[in-house]
């Protein structure tokens, strides 16, 4: 199990992770490394092994290196689980939490096709109320303006708190 006890993340966080994990078993189902192998292999995320100056843990997400014909967006917020469920370990990383940045390079019309609402909401429970990793900050970097639209849709899924702790160029 991956919740500590260090007062920072309630009962109530436990039910909501579990419950995600029943509702949603197409994200959270099989999270082993070699369900992902061509994505990690591709260099499509990095956690930096150094920590920000808050004491943050940093990872890296370089969508160029997502090629959506091989891996579905399921795939990919697979890799963001298996990290996370490994770092959240980390007592440093339980009261600091993490930064994100996604280098949206690379970002095509076959990525965005894959984010449906459903997809979006699914997403968007884990970030704001299922996962006991607090998010400190997530920036977006080099995205294109077809993706817009894309964040649009996701964005009122987000809490007020992770959408003040979001920074991009738009």
């Amino acid at each position: 199990m991956i919740f500590l006890p260090l007062g920072y993340f309630s009962s109530q966080l436990l039910k909501n992770y579990n419950t995600w994990k029943t509702e949603c078993p197409e994200l959270s189902a099989d999270l082993r490394p070699s369900c992902v192998l061509g994505l990690l292999n591709a260099g499509y995320h990095a956690v930096l092994r150094e920590r920000d100056p808050a004491g943050s843990k940093v990872i890296i997400y370089r969508i160029a290196q997502w090629d959506p014909k091989m891996f579905t967006a399921f795939d990919v917020f697979r890799v963001s689980l298996i990290t996370s469920e490994l770092i959240v370990r980390e007592v440093e990383t339980q009261r600091n939490g993490v930064k994100v940045i996604f280098d949206l390079q690379g970002w095509r019309f076959a990525h965005a096709f894959q984010i449906s609402p459903g997809v979006a909401k699914r997403i968007a429970a884990v970030l704001t109320d299922s996962f006991p990793l607090k998010v400190r900050g997530i920036h977006l970097i080099n995205e294109p303006l077809f993706f817009h639209p894309v964040f649009a849709l996701i964005k009122p899924f987000l809490s007020e708190k992770i959408k003040a702790r979001t920074h991009n160029a738009f």
